[in-house]
């Protein structure tokens, strides 16, 4: 078994933190990259990339510190910069996802922007600005240089923009303010400061420089909190020593010029022809700035985001209230007003052609992306609004169920990580899910109920309850799908229902303490119930003779789980003890101690060290892999063990989660931060820029700032297998953290070079090469030299062949292969390549249906067309013999009466 295991992505959110209610820096930006179709959206502490094309999402493998404030992409998409909620910043290799390098800011970040051509990029420093010199491809020592650090604001700054040729950069700033300065200095140049908003100057942007405008800045538009829109122009001396009949004498000119042929000159600009060549700093020197127009948008609520088009003109505005408004400017024209929400819209952002427009809403973890045009989502994600706490994989591996603290159920396809549909059937927390089959999930929940969900019309069609009122805590259904049963909190009870009906059939008595966990025997009617009271018992369902078999244990036991052949089971206690049973005789195989495994991480108010803490670590959920050799255990820690249980070996140990801004993440806390009630966490989190600031009481010595929030603390509800072995997920409170075997990177071993010709094909099939000639041939992607290698294949070697052909280029053979059965007399040959092609390529292509679906229909299409032919051919034949035999019968019947 492989245990090279690594996330691949993280479902359950598509944007904002586990925590975002108790951070108000928690609405990080949302970037598109130069093409304009891949989404970056920080989750936590990670970047989601989401393709809006194909309608798929991963995670990249680099993780920061905490919570993610900001990130900035470079404008060749080859550097991502990201900056966390500690002012700690990485460097990233976008494409790779590879860390350059890391940083710290002694002040607040809250944005960062790439300028247009790349060689800066720009950070808010507290009150401050600074700009630095972007890395270059040669590798460095120290690749983040400072160019220059710019002031003069009186507040905290919130945004930054950079001028179209990168010559001057803009802030925006809390005191309501925006001021301007030169990258580079500029002789007689002075800084600009527009003040012109009662509140929060909440984002400020250039106009689009046009073509007739000699490449100066003429407006600038900024926009405060409380809904006000101010347009500045700008106006240049030079331009007002010229007369009207100068400019209509210059547009003669010119016109004769281009007319005849030569190139025209503004003579009467200052500077003659040379004026191009200035930069917009060296045009603002002689610039003055008045206010041209004042709007106002008209809500009843503060504006919380903004975004502009400069392409475009079009100026995106998010409200707190939920509802964006998209104008088009300089006439300050509605385009659209559309409520998306009922939470404040933290960030907005647009793509470079103007088309798609995405919005974050970090209160509710949703992600949403309108095309304004059609008026239609691209994408509508959204997660569980309270957390994630239990999930289940469908039986063939692509549908993964999730239950939340909401009373939700998700569906997510765990090929594209998006969930695809919502069911809001339950009036409270879900506590286990299951499925029946392929086209039935199963829900209990806090609130009374067993639900059963129809997966082809997405509705509720059955409910279970129990003749009292009582608390579901687990839930089990049956291999056959016939028997449903679910395990209450109070009164300890296990309730068994028919799914066809919806009849409770009987009531298992016999548990002192809560039931904790339901397992079915794979092949067995046998139902395993762990409960609190410390034992597991085995009930038959079908014959009830005497009192189900009770396994004892020494401490509560809160997990159990079968082996997929159902010879062993593993049991979980408090104590941190999985111990393996032999399902024929109740006899104790073996004990595998995890309390040291999963033991580490001291939560913030904690008054003890995480090592005399290890108490209250133990494994709450335990499963078994594919081929039952090992155990995957997870519970209240940030670890995930797995075990080998003939050697009872701890194989590997994964860490869920390396954030910062989750409790229990440290082993030990700052020193600094130990006051004389125990740990205190002043400024995590905080917005306030002055390091000595302290949210004390006066005269309080317990470091008590008044407020009673609490840290979300890192621990894995459950963990499951697929069935197919090749990825496993943990549900924590960040969302579904799924784990992968299947690497993106795929080793392609022959390139296309000079010797790959067809006459390289043919050597190689002299030389009895089949599966280097079959390669090459896919290679050079010509039919007539495909189908002549796989004629030339020997029925004996296709197995070999087959196993030899990597998933990359899996799709392209089944196309090959359905179109020369098309019109081949070969057909028993050929239907051997599609037998050894599912037996070899079986999992995988399962797993990524969607990929191969296409081919897959053109295969079977090409079959069924032979079996339609021969079941014609084979009916003929047969009526034709009949008739054959029947004439014959009357001919000798004749004769012998004759």
């Amino acid at each position: 078994m492989k245990f090279n295991y690594k996330l691949h992505r993280l479902c359950g959110s598509a944007y904002g933190n586990p925590d975002a209610s108790n951070s108000s820096s928690s609405g990080a930006n949302i970037v598109y990259t130069s093409s304009g179709n891949v989404l970056l959206s920080p989750v936590s502490n990670r970047v989601q990339v989401i393709d809006l094309l194909t309608h798929t999402v991963r995670t990249l493998s680099c993780e920061a510190r905490s919570n993610i404030r900001t990130i900035a992409l470079s404008p060749d998409d080859r550097l991502l910069i990201i900056i966390d909620n500690q002012n700690h910043a990485m460097l990233v290799n976008f494409h790779r996802s590879v860390v350059l390098h890391r940083f710290t800011f002694k002040r607040s970040v809250r944005s960062c922007k790439f300028s247009p051509c790349g060689s800066y990029f720009a950070v808010t420093y507290g009150n401050h600005i600074q700009v630095w010199h972007s890395p270059g491809l040669r590798r460095e020592f120290a690749p983040f240089v400072l160019h220059r650090t710019y002031t003069g604001l009186g507040d905290a700054v919130v945004s930054i923009e950079w001028s179209s040729d990168s010559s001057v950069i803009m802030a925006s700033s809390r005191a309501g303010t925006v001021r301007i300065w030169t990258v580079d200095t500029t002789e007689g140049f002075e800084p600009i400061t527009l003040s012109g908003h009662k509140s929060c100057s909440v984002g400020a942007y250039f106009e689009k420089i046009t073509q007739g405008s000699g490449g100066r800045i003429r407006k600038v538009y900024t926009v405060s909190a409380d809904g006000a829109l101010v347009s500045w122009s700008c106006k240049y001396s030079d331009e007002d020593a010229q007369d009207d009949e100068q400019k209509e004498f210059m547009d003669a000119s010119n016109a004769a010029l281009s007319f005849f042929g030569g190139a025209s000159n503004d003579f009467f600009s200052s500077g003659g022809g040379n004026n191009d060549n200035q930069t917009q700093a060296q045009h603002l020197v002689k610039g003055t700035w008045e206010v041209s127009a004042r709007h106002y948008f008209h809500q009843d609520t503060d504006v919380t985001a903004t975004n502009f088009s400069t392409a475009n003109n079009l100026l995106i505005v998010g409200f707190a209230s939920g509802i964006f408004g998209l104008y088009e400017l300089p006439s300050m024209s509605n385009i659209h007003t559309l409520s998306l929400s009922n939470q404040v819209i933290r960030t907005v952002a647009i793509n470079d052609t103007g088309e798609w427009l995405a919005f974050g809403c970090p209160s509710t973890q949703q992600l949403l992306v309108w095309e304004w045009r059609s008026e239609t989502y691209i994408i509508k994600q959204r997660g569980h609004a309270y957390g994630m706490r239990c999930m289940a994989y469908s039986h063939d591996g692509v549908v993964v169920a999730t239950g939340g603290e909401d009373g939700t159920i998700k569906l997510w396809n765990t090929s594209s990580g998006f969930c695809y549909c919502t069911l809001k059937s339950h009036t409270a927390p879900v506590t286990a899910c299951v499925f029946s089959n392929s086209s039935v999930v199963l829900s209990s929940s806090l609130d009374g109920t067993v639900r059963a969900h129809d997966l082809h019309r997405y509705r509720n069609f059955r409910t279970y309850t129990a003749p009292t009122p009582c608390q579901f805590t687990s839930l089990a259904v049956d291999p056959s799908g016939e028997v449903v049963v679910a395990g209450t909190m109070d009164p300890f009870h296990v309730y068994t229902w028919s799914m066809q009906n919806g009849k409770l059939l009987d009531i298992l008595t016999g548990h002192v303490g809560p039931i904790s966990e339901l397992k079915f025997h794979p092949t067995r009617g046998t139902l395993a119930s762990a409960s609190w009271d410390g034992t597991v018992k085995m009930w038959d369902l079908y014959k009830r003779e005497g009192e189900p078999e009770s396994i004892k244990h020494s401490q509560d036991v809160v997990c159990c789980a079968f082996r997929p052949d159902g010879k062993q089971m593993v049991t979980g206690t408090i104590g941190g003890l999985l111990s393996v049973w032999n399902t024929d005789d109740c006899r104790l195989i073996c004990e595998i101690d995890g309390k040291r495994d999963i033991a580490g991480g001291r939560k913030v108010n904690d008054r003890m060290t995480a090592d005399s803490n290890s108490s209250s670590r133990y494994f709450t959920s335990v499963c078994y892999s594919a081929d039952g050799s090992c155990v995957l255990a997870g519970g209240n820690s940030r670890y995930v063990c797995i075990y080998e249980i003939s050697q009872q070996i701890l194989v590997k140990k994964f860490q869920i989660s390396f954030n910062r801004s989750l409790d229990g993440v440290l082993d030990e806390l700052n020193s600094k931060k130990l006051g004389d009630g125990g740990p205190i966490d002043v400024n995590d989190g905080s917005d306030n820029d002055d390091p000595d600031f302290s949210a004390n009481l006066p005269g309080a010595k317990r470091g008590d700032d008044g407020s009673r929030k609490s840290r979300v603390e890192v621990i894995t509800s459950q963990v499951a297998f697929s069935n197919t072995g090749r990825e496993w997920a943990a549900v924590s409170n960040e969302g579904l953290h799924v784990y992968s075997l299947d690497d993106d990177m795929i080793f392609d071993p022959i390139a296309l070079t000079e010797e790959i010709t067809p006459n390289a094909v043919r050597t190689n099939l002299r030389k009895k090469k089949h599966n280097v000639a079959l390669l090459i041939s896919l290679h050079l992607n010509e039919f007539a030299l495909v189908r002549e290698v796989l004629e030339d294949i020997p029925h004996k070697s296709i197995a070999h062949v087959v196993r030899s052909i990597g998933p990359e280029h899996l799709e392209r053979l089944m196309q090959f292969i359905s179109k020369c059965m098309l019109d081949s007399p070969h057909l028993e040959f050929y239907l051997q390549f599609c037998l050894e092609m599912l037996r070899q390529h079986g999992i995988h292509m399962e797993k990524h249906r969607s990929t191969f679906m296409r081919a897959f229909r053109s295969m079977h299409r090409s079959v069924q067309i032979h079996h339609d032919d021969l079941k014609r051919v084979c009916d003929d034949n047969r009526y034709t013999l009949d008739f054959i035999g029947d004439q014959t019968q009357i001919a000798l019947e004749r004769e012998g009466s004759s």
